[in-house]
């Protein structure tokens, strides 16, 4: 076998043109899952009663918390160091200007968001003076030093932060859907779902 030939075999398979890597598909996917998982979680949690068992509960919320922020990070370094596929010509053609810039603008407040909303929570626990041990192992330092009235200023605006991330989600989930079902162009297949 030619040389060339073995050098090409022993490389893998580079990613289609018009689809992510798989490591950004990977983040993508994971972080979508631990978001929605987390909002869930924190919204049921919210009515419990006071407990042990509650107070357990806020503890795993924030270890997912702090997980997804290193996540974000992670996804935010790999995006500005990666140039993202192309829009395929059928994307192009068929969407409307003032549709692309929607996009653009959702992306980046829910880029913003992925890191106000951990942050804005880190922040209660610290001032509410519940610090953060990551797993229960890894204790994280207060991100604001501990004062009651703070905690009671910060601690809504986590609630709000996270609705408008959901509501974000929302839309982007939204367009997503009709880009596959109406549009029919092939736009899902740039984060690995169907054929472009």
């Amino acid at each position: 076998m030619h040389v060339t030939a073995l050098a090409s075999a022993a490389r893998p398979a580079a990613h289609p043109a018009n689809r992510y890597s798989p490591t950004a598909i990977a983040l993508h996917w994971l972080l979508a899952v631990m978001i929605l998982g987390s909002m869930a979680f924190g919204w049921y949690m919210s009515d419990l009663p006071f407990s042990p068992q509650r107070l357990k509960f806020y503890n795993w919320h924030k270890w997912a918390g702090v997980t997804i922020l290193a996540l974000s990070i992670a996804r935010l370094a790999w995006r500005l160091t990666h140039r993202p596929p192309a829009y395929s010509q059928r994307v192009q053609i068929g969407t409307p200007s003032w549709q692309m810039r929607a996009a653009e603008w959702t992306h980046v407040a829910m880029y913003a968001l992925f890191f106000i909303v951990p942050l804005v929570g880190w922040a209660y626990s610290s001032a509410a003076g519940f610090p953060i041990v990551w797993f229960g192992v890894l204790p994280l330092p207060d991100f604001v030093p501990k004062d009651e009235a703070l905690a009671k200023l910060i601690k809504p605006w986590h609630a709000v932060a996270a609705y408008t991330l959901l509501t974000l989600v929302v839309l982007h989930v939204a367009a997503a859907l009709k880009h596959h079902f109406v549009d029919r162009d092939g736009l899902l297949a740039r984060m690995g779902l169907g054929r472009a």
